[in-house]
């Protein structure tokens, strides 16, 4: 990013100092940048989001939580942050670059694109961010289009190609693609889904609807509930119906529901035909079968209670007083009253989204989050875009704390000149997470091993270097604590290559312990720049090695560089400090070991990959029974994966 969390304290506090007197939302923000200072980023976000809930127009705020996002690894939501403050104050160039690397990030190519387009002549950065998208879809259009040309019935080509003009931002094209692969591939529903966007990104709403709202009914369940995330809040017309059915005859599920509202609208003969309809196309349909005798006999049947009606358009209602008593104590922060009072004005009005908006920051306010999660997903549902964006970003932040299953990755294959051997460690790990419950159940696959095998030591015979091995394992770790998460596992090592001591493949691992981890300063993240140090501790207990106990500390401290223009390395300068200590005094397992290294990454990059190196002299604390003498050095080169989900 363009930006690092000390100068974000520093300007906020001048802005608070200036602005206290009259500001509501000053309490919060002096508490937020207090503890961003402080590096409690969790707590600071939480105090950002209280002050926005407070005053939502201010951009200066939504870009410092967005850079504290940032640093706890929340890159969609930071995104959003960066979007709203780009609304706010279009003219934000600096802004516009964060949002569009962070779209970039997160996969939304075509934000991206146009965020870079509208900055290229400006920035050399944004052209050739611009350009490492637009290449690509500019070749992939020529390619296909070329198969086209030869074979206009090639679904795959089709679909390609609207895909590809999709991400170019170029909806016309996109949708006259999408509309051709429809026409060769009928049976696939979510092609509507791709056309009504499209057809509504190029301002063609009455046939984007169309194909919407034929999206919406019959098709796989995703794509239906996409589809009607699209459509208006209101129930369509039956005009709106038959323009449907126009573009999808085949739909059944969208004809049935278009002959019962005909039938409760009294349009029984509309209804009858479209009942027919249904009869010819699935004679075994019991239920039309019943409708169509009773419609012919003049008996009509009310319609299943699955089928709903056509609301009537709500008329827009006065502010109620137990609306206007909400909304005064939720601004003066009597957080408890203003949900009696809105819970009030909502079962007044059931369709006010702004009650409904209301009632999900104050249940987040009173750290009430499975309450306000509600309310926020029911008023994303808004007609209004303001109400509608504001509950949609505050929906997508809470929702990861809701998912049941959060899955890990992370490997670091490394070399080391002291052995002279290549080390790969891996794992993959699914958490479950049950609500109310302070430890959380994981499933995990781990991976240690390395390429040289066995390595004659002098007195000791044949040594090996790593475990081997496949650790398949279930466990409970702790929620995380200041920093601290406490574990405990047992499993089954698998091992690849048996010893000559010990030939068994398959040995019982238990194995557990306590990690704590900080930094501060600047990490080697996206806009950050200067000193940084941080630490990493474990205290493992491991049965394989004879029921050892091993402590690790590792330490740095160091310089973040700025990231380079035009290779975009972004690097950071370090010192090391390693300590190994374990129970039963093991040579192996007793030592220091300090030196400088440097890590740095790729920012264009989409792969998460970091890459160290680091040169290290190192003694030993236990001489005892050690063959190698008591100093060692080592250069130490790895490259750190991880990603979750």
């Amino acid at each position: 990013m363009l930006r690092a969390i000390p100068i974000i304290a520093l300007a906020g506090l001048l802005q608070l100092t200036l602005t206290a007197q009259n500001d509501p939302a000053y309490a919060h923000l002096e508490t937020a940048y207090a503890e961003l200072r402080a590096n409690h980023y969790d707590i600071a976000i939480a105090e950002f989001r209280r002050a926005l809930a407070l005053a939502p127009d201010r951009p200066s705020v939504r870009k410092d939580l967005a850079y504290t996002l940032l640093k706890t690894g929340e890159t969609e939501a930071a995104r959003d942050q960066f979007a709203e403050a780009l609304r706010l104050d279009p003219g934000d160039d600096r802004t516009a670059l964060e949002y569009g690397f962070l779209c970039y990030e997160t996969k939304r190519p075509v934000e991206a694109r146009r965020t870079f387009d509208r900055l290229r002549e400006n920035y050399d950065i944004a052209a050739q961010a611009f350009e490492n998208i637009d290449r690509p879809l500019r070749e992939g259009i020529a390619r296909w289009s070329k198969v086209v040309e030869t074979d206009a019935s090639n679904f795959s080509a089709q679909e390609e190609l609207a895909r590809l003009y999709e991400q170019r931002d170029q909806p016309e094209a996109a949708a006259q693609h999408y509309a051709l692969a429809w026409k060769l591939r009928p049976d696939r529903r979510s092609l509507l889904l791709d056309l009504g966007r499209e057809w509504k990104a190029g301002g063609r709403t009455e046939d984007a609807l169309s194909a919407l709202l034929a999206a919406s009914r019959g098709a796989e369940p995703r794509t239906a509930e996409e589809a009607r995330e699209l459509l208006p809040a209101r129930y369509p017309y039956v005009y709106e119906f038959r323009r449907a059915l126009e573009l999808d005859s085949s739909n059944l599920a969208l004809r049935r529901e278009l002959a019962y509202l005909h039938l409760e609208m009294g349009n029984r003969a509309d209804a009858q035909r479209e009942f027919e309809i249904i009869a010819k196309a699935a004679p075994e349909d019991q239920d039309t079968a019943n409708q169509l005798r009773q419609l012919r006999a003049q008996q009509i049947v009310a319609p299943p209670p699955a089928a709903p009606p056509p609301p009537a358009a709500p008329a827009q209602p006065a502010k109620s007083g137990a609306k206007e008593m909400g909304l005064r104590s939720f601004d003066k922060g009597f957080l408890r009253d203003a949900v009696k009072y809105l819970q009030v004005a909502h079962e007044e009005d059931p369709l006010d989204f702004e009650v409904m908006l209301k009632l999900g920051w104050a249940y987040n306010m009173l750290k009430l989050d499975a309450d306000a999660i509600r309310w926020f997903d029911l008023a994303r549902r808004s007609p209004e875009p303001k109400i509608a964006s504001e509950a949609g970003t505050a929906y997508r932040n809470l929702q990861p704390n809701f998912e049941r299953f959060r899955t890990t990755v992370w490997a670091l294959p490394m070399f080391s000149t002291r052995w002279h051997d290549l080390f790969a460690y891996a794992q993959l790990k699914t958490e479950l997470r049950v609500p109310k419950f302070k430890l959380k159940p994981y499933a995990s696959v781990r991976f240690i091993g390395d390429s040289e095998g066995a390595v004659n030591v002098a007195n000791l015979g044949p040594q090996y270097l790593s475990e081997r091995s496949v650790i398949v394992a279930a466990g409970l770790a702790t929620q995380a604590w200041h920093g601290a998460t406490g574990w405990f596992e047992a499993g089954e090592a698998m091992r690849y290559s048996p010893s000559a001591s010990d030939p068994s493949r398959f040995v019982p691992d238990y194995r557990g312990g306590v990690t704590f981890a900080r930094g501060i300063g600047n990490p080697l993240a996206r806009g950050q720049r200067g000193f940084f140090a941080d630490t990493a501790n474990d205290g493992i207990y491991v049965s394989r090695f004879d029921h050892d106990t091993l402590l690790y500390s590792q330490n740095r401290a160091g310089y973040t560089l700025r990231a380079t223009e035009r290779a975009s390395i972004h690097a950071q300068f370090f010192w090391n400090f390693n300590a190994t200590v374990d129970a039963k005094s093991q040579y192996w397992a007793n030592y220091v070991e300090t030196g400088p290294g440097i890590k740095f990454r790729f920012e264009q990059w989409r792969a998460p990959l970091q890459f160290s190196v680091s040169a290290l002299r190192g003694a030993y604390l236990i001489n005892q029974g050690n063959p190698r003498g008591p100093n060692f050095n080592d250069i130490r080169a790895g490259i750190w994966y991880a990603w979750s989900r």
